[in-house]
C-alpha cells in the first residue's frame, strides 16, 4: 500500500477529530478506544465510509506497514515486527481488521495482526477484532489466516462480526475486543510464519 494514500487517510481523520473532540460530550469521550484500522487498499472507498459513519464510536489510526518503510527488507523477524508496533500501533488497544474480497492476501495486513498479537517486555498486546465490508456481506468471505487462528468460531481469542447497524453496536464489539486483552490472553495463536509475499486475489 502505498504510504501516501494513508497518509492522506490518516491526515482527514485528524482534520475530522480536531472538529469532533469540540462536540463530543465526557461521556462520549471516556468510551472511544484507539484502534487501529487494517484494511487492504482497493477497499479505501468503503474504509472511509466506515471511519465517517463510526467516527463517534472510536478514535481511529490507519498508518500502517508499506514498501517504503525502510526496515521491511530486514531478516530480522522480531526487528521487523517491533518497529510496526513501534511506528503505527503503539498508542492503540484494539486492532480491526476489514475484511474485503481481498484482505487476506495482503502481507501487510498478516504482519499488523502479528504484531497486535505481541506480547512481551517490548510489545503491549492489543484486542482484534474483524468486520465484513458490505461490498462482499452476501458473497463467499476469507479471513486473513492468522485472523482467523484467533477467532475459531466463537471460542478464540478474536471475533469476526458482520457489519456493525448503529454506533452502540460497534463500540460494544470494540469494548468486548478490549477486555479480551486480559479475559482471553491464553487463547491468542501466534504460531504462524509471518507471509512473506501477497497471494494472486482477483479483483472485479
Amino acid at each position: 500500500m502505498s504510504n501516501l494514500a494513508q497518509l492522506n487517510l490518516q491526515r482527514w481523520i485528524d482534520a475530522r477529530e480536531g472538529k469532533l473532540e469540540r462536540t463530543l460530550s465526557a461521556s462520549q469521550k471516556a468510551v472511544r478506544h484507539k484502534c487501529f484500522v487494517s484494511y487492504h487498499q482497493e477497499d479505501e472507498v468503503e474504509v472511509r465510509k466506515f471511519l465517517e459513519e463510526f467516527e463517534v464510536a472510536f478514535i481511529p489510526r490507519v498508518l500502517g506497514a508499506s514498501d517504503e518503510d525502510d526496515f521491511i527488507d530486514s531478516d530480522d523477524t522480531d526487528y521487523v515486527m517491533d518497529q510496526i508496533r513501534e511506528r503505527y500501533l503503539t498508542d492503540s488497544t484494539v486492532t480491526i481488521s476489514l475484511i474485503g474480497k481481498c484482505t487476506w492476501a495482503r502481507k501487510y495486513v498478516d504482519w499488523e495482526v502479528y504484531s497486535t498479537l505481541r506480547n512481551d517486555k517490548f510489545n503491549r498486546l492489543s484486542g482484534l477484532m474483524a468486520v465484513t465490508l458490505p461490498s462482499i456481506e452476501n458473497s463467499t468471505k476469507t479471513l486473513p489466516d492468522r485472523v482467523s487462528d484467533n477467532v475459531n468460531g466463537t471460542g478464540g481469542y478474536a471475533r469476526w462480526w458482520k457489519y456493525p447497524s448503529s454506533v452502540g453496536g460497534l463500540q460494544s464489539m470494540i469494548e468486548e475486543a478490549f477486555q479480551a486483552r486480559t479475559s482471553r490472553v491464553d487463547l491468542i495463536d501466534n504460531s504462524r510464519a509471518r507471509r512473506m509475499r501477497n497471494s494472486s486475489c482477483l479483483i472485479v
